[in-house]
């Protein structure tokens, strides 16, 4: 079964999220840290098996632009430079209505592997 197709999209720069509105009045807002690091382009999700790059320092990235790939799907370019893979409409559904699990596996695989989402050279420190 397909996904439905969003009847909106809004970018909310401040908030760094990217809103999808649906006829039925459903929506949803995706942060752009997970779009990005859980971008559909081999550069992330790799060439297959087990060969996904996990991606880190991604916390504060946000969106240059966004352009509409045919009428299934959305092209996203990152302000860090990344712009490869196409976000179909089912995978962004896909992503807005799992979003709480992906982001704990995330989460999880960034502290198993020691890495952080600051970006690189920024040290926080609690106090």
């Amino acid at each position: 079964m397909s996904a439905p197709t969003p009847t909106r999209v809004h970018y909310h720069q401040k908030a760094r999220e990217l809103e999808l509105g649906y006829a039925n009045g459903d929506s949803y807002r995706l942060p752009i840290e997970l779009l990005r690091v859980f971008s559909p382009s081999a550069e992330v999700r790799g060439h297959g098996g087990d060969s996904a790059v996990l991606q880190v320092g991604k916390k504060h990235v946000g969106l240059q632009n966004i352009t509409q790939a045919g009428n299934y799907a959305l092209k996203l370019y990152f302000d860090d430079g990344h712009n490869s893979g196409l976000y179909s409409w089912n995978y962004l559904f896909d992503l807005a209505t799992h979003q709480d699990a992906y982001w704990r596996d995330y989460l999880q695989r960034l502290e198993e592997a020691g890495a952080s989402r600051e970006p690189l050279g920024i040290e926080v420190k609690s106090v």
